[in-house]
């Protein structure tokens, strides 16, 4: 679902990804570890083009991220292009991003019918649908400042789950929280990776790493240290590095 070869990215003199490979495949949940401003978030971004990448490349789906390939050269992709590949691709920040003046639905209607061009209907149906599966039905018609925290993020990730994308990014979904509000957005996410979903997560949250990730990915200083089963990294890590953050943040 997702390749990508020697990525490289810089802000001005800073070089953030010095060179990153990595693979996930479809249904697969990756988490992305590691000490801040390691790199993990600017990687998730250049994965929707949100940022773009200064050197290797990336798929999604077989498609080049910001490109079309014609023969032997890459043109980059005009904006609509863009926006339409970003439909496909679901994220969830750190901060909710949801919009203040509309309601819970609006927030989750919004996207579908004006970027999908989805009947209302339809969309409502299936709006009502993920916010019962989130445990917020009866927050329809509630505006975000009425909400929780932890509500709000699983709103966020609703809203996400209703363009029907077949991947899911999170930008440490639960740092914002209060502790005693992350395991609900936590469950959410256990149920979508039961489900099948393709998900790539940067999160702090050893435990549902170890829990419910395939692989971890283990960033430092820009580059992937060590990469593999989960269970295998959070437990017994092979490279020093990964240890001695490991060790620190337990």
């Amino acid at each position: 679902m997702v390749r990508a070869e020697q990525v490289r990215k810089h802000f001005g003199r800073l070089e953030v990804l010095k060179g990153v490979d990595l693979e996930v495949a479809p249904g697969e949940v990756v988490c992305l570890i590691g000490p801040s401003g390691s790199g993990k978030s600017t990687f998730l971004r250049c994965i929707n083009h949100l940022e773009t990448i200064d050197g290797g490349r990336m798929w999604v789906d077989g498609q080049i991220v910001g490109y079309q390939q014609r023969g032997t050269r890459l043109h980059e992709l005009g904006d609509k292009e863009i926006c339409r590949r970003r439909t496909e691709i679901g994220m969830v920040f750190q901060h909710f991003n949801l919009f203040p003046h509309m309601t819970v639905l609006q927030n989750l209607t919004e996207a579908p019918r004006l970027a999908l061009k989805e009947p209302k209907v339809a969309v409502t149906e299936r709006a009502m649908g993920l916010l019962k599966q989130v445990g917020l039905q009866d927050k329809a018609h509630a505006y975000p400042r009425h909400l929780s925290g932890g509500q709000q993020q699983r709103v966020a990730i609703a809203r996400a789950l209703c363009m029907r994308p077949k991947l899911m990014l999170f930008d440490e979904p639960t740092s914002a929280l209060d502790p005693e509000l992350v395991g609900d957005v936590l469950k959410v996410m256990r149920d979508l990776a039961e489900s099948g979903m393709t998900m790539i997560v940067v999160t702090h949250e050893m435990g549902f790493a170890r829990e419910v990730a395939d692989r971890v990915a283990f960033f430092d200083a820009g580059q992937v240290v060590e990469t593999g089963p989960a269970r295998q990294i959070i437990t017994d890590p092979r490279h020093a590095r990964t240890k001695a953050f490991l060790t620190a943040v337990r």
